[in-house]
C-alpha cells in the first residue's frame, strides 16, 4: 500500500507472485527463481528502480536479486547466513518492488520454501577443532580413556568405529574409547594414532584423529654395572682425589642415557660421591697413623643409586676401601722447642734435658718410624754437649758480670732428628723441603743477684725554702747495681719523713728517686728534717740518710690582739689622751718584736687618731691627736671606722724593701664620738666598750642561721609572755600610776619597798629601724634596753639615766622607762655586738 501511492499500480513483474524452493546449506549464488519485468510503451527509457527485495517475512538477508540481462532477473542465495533447515525458518516471503520511468510501479511476493538435505555427522567439543591428545600412564589397567562427542544434524542414530583395528583400543556405541590392555612403556609403543569415524544411517560419515600417548612411570629399579668391590688408596690423599667411578643404569630409560642419582648411605664422611656422575672421591685428609685408621684401615661404604631423589626406585652396592700407610711423618719432638734455665756460674756437667724422651715417629708401619739424632749446633753450643743417648749437658761456666762474656742471656741450640727410611713427606706436607726435623733448645742463663745496690752518696743534704709549693721536687737520690743485667732499683722512704701533724711530709719516686714535699714546710716549727731512703733490687737493699734544711722566709703575718674593737669617747676628750686606755699587742712568729710599724690606712678623717709608738715595738696605744670640731662643720662623722695596718718591715733597710717579703696584719676599730648631753645629770659616767664579732655564712652550714633565728623568735615570744604576766602582777599589787609621758609607748608602775637609791646609767650604743612603724630606735647591745630616737639629737647613744629615791617617800614613785620599739632588730643582721662596761673616773 505504501508503494502504490508513489505512482500508478501496474502489472510489471511477470511470473509473480510465485512459490519456489531452495535446498539447505546452499552456497552463495545458487538460483532460486527467475522472473521478467514488462515495461509500458511510454517507458522508453527503461526501469527507474530495479527489482528490489524491500521486505521479507521473516527478515533475512539470505536472498538477493541479480540481473540476467535485459529485463530478466533472478533471485539467488547470498550465503549469509547459510540456510539451515534444522535451525532456521522453513519458508520466507520476499516482497519484490519495481518502478519504470513513467512512474508505474509493481509489488509482488515470492514465497521460498527451504528443503531438508541429509548432512554429514559433526564432531563436537575439542575433536571438532583439533586432534585430541590423550595420555595414559603405563601400568594402568584397561579402562575408558576418552568419550567422543558427535551428533547428526537430522538427529539420526550414529555408528562409531576406529582404525587400525589391531590397536589395543575399542570404541563403544556411545563413542567411549577403552584401552584393552595394561601398557608397559619399556615394551610397548609409546604413542598410538586412532582414526575415529562416525556414520549416519544413510552412510554419510565424518572422521577425526585421536593421538594416545603412553606415559612412562618410574617402575623399574636401577642397578650397578660396576663389578669391582675392593679399592686401595695411599693415605694423605688430597680432597677431591678420585677413588672409583661407579656406573649404573635404569631400565626405565631404555636406550637413552639414564639420569640417576648416586649417594653414600653409610655415615662415613671421609668420602664423597658425585650425585650425577657417580665418581667416588676423597673428601677429607685421611691419616693412616691416627685412630681409627691405625687399627682399622679398611673402610666399608654402601653406595646407593636412585632414579629419583628421595622417592624413586634404588639399588645398592657395598664396596671396601683399603687405606695404605706411607712414610709421611718425620720424627717429631713434643715440644719441638725447649726452654730451660741455668743459673750463671753453674758447674760443668750439669744435665739439662734428655731429648729421646720427647721425640717419636708416629708412622704405623714399623719400617717407617725409625729415626736418629744428628749433631748439636747453634750460638753457644761450645758450652754444651749432646750425648749419644740424647742427653744435653753443660760443659762450660758462664759469668754474666765477666767483661769477657758477651752478656748474652739466652743461648739458642739446634739438634736435627731424621727418618732412617726414605721419607714421603710431600703427600702430607706439600711444602716440606727437608727430610729431618729441627729441635730448638733455648737455654736462658738466669742472672744471680750477687751485688747490693750502692747509693752515689752516703748521705744527701737538700736546702728548701719554707714557702716551697707542695708537690715540688727538692732533690734526687741515685743508686747503682753491678749485677748484669742491671737490676731495676726501687726507692722508698723507710724512716723519718714525718712530723707530729703529718705522717709523711716527703715522698720519693719509686723509679727515679725524685724527692718531693707532700705538706707545707714551716721553719718556725721545724728547721730540719732527717729521714732514711732505701734502694732495693727486690732482693737486696741499702739505705742512705737525707737531710732537708728548711730555709726561713718571712711568711708569717703579724697577729694582733684585739683585731676588732669598738670604742666610745666623749666629744671633748683631751688631745694626747690614750683613747679609753686602748692598746694593741702584736706577735709575729718569724719577725723581731721591733720590726712592727703601725699606721692607720683608712677611716682617719682629719687625722684625729694615731698610734704611739708608731714603730719598733710589739705594743702600741691609740692616741687622740686633735680635737673634734663639729660646731664649725669641720667634723661631720660621729662614728669612725679605722683600718689599722701592722707591717713587719721596720728593721729592713730602704734598699732591701724592694726584694724583702713583707707581711701585713690588720686591726679594725670602731670609735663612736659621744656628744655632750643637753641636760646635766648627776650620774656616774660609764663607758661601754663594744666588741663586734663577725659571723660569716657557710654554705655547708645553711641550717645554722635558720636554727638561730627560730630559737630567737621562740625566746622572744617566751619573754613577751613573761612580761605580760609580770605586768598583770604589778598592776594587781600597786596603786594606779600617773599619766604617762606623752612620748612613751608604755607606762609602768613599780612598787618600791625599801629605802634604797638605784642609779641607771644606760648607754644606747646601737641603732635600728622598726619594721612595723619605720621609726628609728636606739638600743643597748648588752642589756637590750631600747628607746625611740629623737630627731633633734645627733646620732649618739643617749644617756637615759634617772635616780630613784624612796628615803623620803612612803609610797612608790613611777619612773618612766625607755621607749621600746615594736620589733627586735631585723634577723638578717649578720653582726652581733657584745657590750662590756668599764667605769670611768669621776669628773672633778
Amino acid at each position: 500500500h505504501s508503494f502504490s501511492s508513489a505512482g500508478r499500480r501496474s502489472q510489471l513483474l511477470q511470473g509473480l507472485p510465485a512459490t519456489s524452493t531452495v535446498e539447505e546449506n546452499s552456497a552463495a549464488g545458487v538460483a532460486v527463481y527467475d522472473f521478467n519485468v514488462t515495461l509500458s510503451p511510454l517507458a522508453s527509457e527503461g526501469v527507474a528502480v530495479l527489482p528490489t527485495i524491500v521486505n521479507s517475512n521473516p527478515l533475512t538477508e539470505a536472498f538477493d536479486i541479480v540481473s540476467k540481462g535485459g529485463l530478466e532477473f533472478r533471485v539467488i542465495t547470498t550465503g549469509n547466513p547459510v540456510l539451515d533447515y534444522e535451525t532456521m525458518p522453513k519458508s520466507f516471503d520476499l516482497q519484490i518492488f519495481v518502478e519504470d520511468t513513467t512512474g508505474r510501479t509493481d509489488l509482488n511476493i515470492l514465497t521460498i520454501h527451504v528443503t531438508d538435505k541429509n548432512e554429514h555427522p559433526v564432531f563436537r567439543g575439542n575433536m571438532a577443532i583439533q586432534t585430541v591428545m590423550i595420555y595414559v600412564l603405563e601400568g594402568t589397567p584397561p579402562e575408558r580413556i576418552y568419550r567422543v562427542d558427535a551428533a547428526d544434524p537430522e538427529n539420526a542414530k550414529l555408528k562409531y568405529s576406529l582404525l587400525p583395528a589391531t590397536a589395543p583400543f575399542s570404541i563403544s556405541e556411545s563413542g567411549a574409547i577403552f584401552s584393552t590392555k595394561e601398557f608397559d612403556y619399556e615394551k610397548d609403543p609409546h604413542s598410538y594414532f586412532l582414526n575415529i569415524t562416525v556414520t549416519d544411517p544413510d552412510g554419510l560419515n565424518s572422521t577425526r584423529t585421536v593421538n594416545i600417548n603412553i606415559i612412562n612411570i618410574n617402575d623399574e629399579r636401577p642397578y650397578f654395572t660396576t663389578k669391582q668391590r675392593i679399592y686401595r688408596i695411599p693415605e694423605e690423599q688430597s680432597p677431591g682425589t678420585s677413588v672409583a667411578n661407579m656406573t649404573a643404569r635404569d631400565p626405565d630409560d631404555g636406550d637413552s642415557p639414564s639420569r640417576l642419582f648416586y649417594s653414600i648411605q653409610s655415615s662415613d664422611r671421609r668420602f664423597s660421591i658425585n650425585s650425577a656422575t657417580g665418581e667416588l672421591q676423597v673428601a677429607v685428609r685421611m691419616d693412616r697413623d691416627a685412630l681409627p685408621l691405625r687399627l682399622h684401615p679398611n673402610i666399608s661404604l654402601v653406595v646407593r643409586v636412585e632414579d629419583s631423589p628421595g622417592s624413586g626406585h634404588a639399588g645398592e652396592m657395598e664396596i671396601t676401601i683399603v687405606v695404605e700407610d706411607v712414610n709421611d711423618n718425620p720424627p717429631e719432638c713434643n715440644p719441638s722447642a725447649f726452654r730451660k734455665e741455668a743459673n750463671e756460674n753453674t758447674a760443668p756437667g750439669t744435665f739439662h734435658v734428655d731429648l729421646r724422651n720427647y721425640c717419636k715417629d708416629i708412622d704405623a708401619d714399623p719400617s717407617n718410624n725409625q729415626f736418629i739424632f744428628t749433631g748439636l749446633s747453634g750460638f753457644g753450643s761450645n758450652n754444651f754437649a749432646l750425648e749419644s743417648t740424647g742427653r744435653l749437658v753443660m760443659t762450660g761456666t758462664i759469668d754474666l758480670e765477666n767483661p769477657a762474656n758477651p752478656g748474652v742471656e739466652v743461648y739458642t741450640l739446634t739438634v736435627r732428628v731424621q727418618d732412617i727410611a726414605h721419607p714421603n713427606y710431600s703427600s702430607k706436607y706439600p711444602f716440606y723441603i727437608s727430610f729431618d726435623n729441627i729441635i730448638y733448645i733455648y737455654i736462658r742463663i738466669k742472672p744471680v743477684n750477687e751485688f747490693f745496690p750502692v747509693f752515689r752518696n752516703l748521705s744527701y743534704v737538700f736546702s728548701v725554702s719554707e714557702i716551697t709549693k707542695v708537690g715540688s721536687s727538692i732533690g734526687r737520690v741515685h743508686a747503682t747495681d753491678k749485677d748484669w743485667p742491671p737490676s731495676v732499683i726501687t726507692y722508698s722512704i723507710v724512716a723519718g719523713a714525718g712530723t707530729r701533724d703529718y705522717t709523711n711530709i716527703f715522698w720519693i719516686s719509686p723509679t727515679k728517686g725524685d724527692v718531693r714535699i707532700l705538706a707545707r714546710l714551716d721553719y718556725e716549727t721545724t728547721q730540719k728534717h732527717i729521714f732514711t731512703v732505701q734502694a732495693s733490687d727486690q732482693q737486696k737493699s741499702t739505705t742512705a740518710s737525707v737531710t732537708v734544711n728548711v730555709l726561713e722566709v718571712n711568711d708569717e703575718e703579724p697577729v694582733c690582739s684585739p683585731n676588732f674593737f669598738s670604742l666610745q669617747i666623749p666629744v671633748d676628750l683631751a688631745v694626747g689622751t690614750n683613747v679609753n686606755g686602748f692598746r694593741i699587742e702584736c706577735q709575729d712568729r718569724d719577725s723581731d718584736p721591733r720590726s712592727f710599724r703601725y699606721f692607720i690606712n683608712e677611716g682617719n678623717e682629719n687625722s684625729h687618731f694615731t698610734f704611739s709608738p708608731s714603730a719598733g715595738s710589739n705594743t702600741s696605744r691609740l692616741i687622740l691627736t686633735s680635737r673634734f670640731d663639729y660646731e664649725s662643720g669641720l667634723d661631720t662623722k660621729w662614728i669612725y671606722s679605722l683600718r689599722v695596718h701592722i707591717t713587719d718591715d721596720n728593721l729592713v733597710s730602704a734598699r732591701d724593701k724592694t726584694t724583702h717579703l713583707t707581711k701585713t696584719g690588720t686591726v679594725t676599730l670602731s670609735i663612736r664620738v659621744i656628744p655632750n648631753p643637753t641636760t646635766v645629770t648627776t650620774t656616774t659616767p660609764g663607758v661601754t666598750v663594744v666588741t663586734r664579732r663577725e659571723n660569716l655564712y657557710s654554705p655547708s652550714a645553711w641550717y645554722v642561721p635558720f636554727v638561730v633565728t627560730l630559737g630567737a623568735l621562740l625566746l622572744l615570744g617566751l619573754l613577751g609572755h613573761l612580761g605580760l604576766l609580770l605586768l598583770t602582777r604589778l598592776r594587781s599589787c600597786c596603786p594606779p600610776a600617773g599619766k604617762a609621758h606623752s612620748t612613751s609607748l608604755f607606762h609602768f608602775s613599780f612598787c618600791v619597798s625599801s629605802q634604797t637609791m638605784t642609779k641607771l646609767n644606760t648607754i644606747f650604743d646601737g641603732e635600728a629601724r622598726d619594721p612595723v612603724t619605720g621609726r628609728v630606735y636606739e638600743f643597748n647591745t648588752r642589756s637590750g634596753a631600747r628607746r625611740w630616737k629623737r630627731s633633734n639629737e645627733p646620732p649618739q647613744p643617749g644617756l637615759a639615766m634617772q635616780e630613784m629615791s624612796s628615803a623620803t617617800e612612803n609610797s612608790g614613785q613611777g619612773v618612766d622607762g625607755a621607749e621600746a620599739p615594736s620589733k627586735k632588730e631585723p634577723s638578717e643582721k649578720r653582726k652581733e655586738l657584745t657590750a662590756a662596761t668599764k667605769p670611768a673616773a669621776k669628773p672633778s
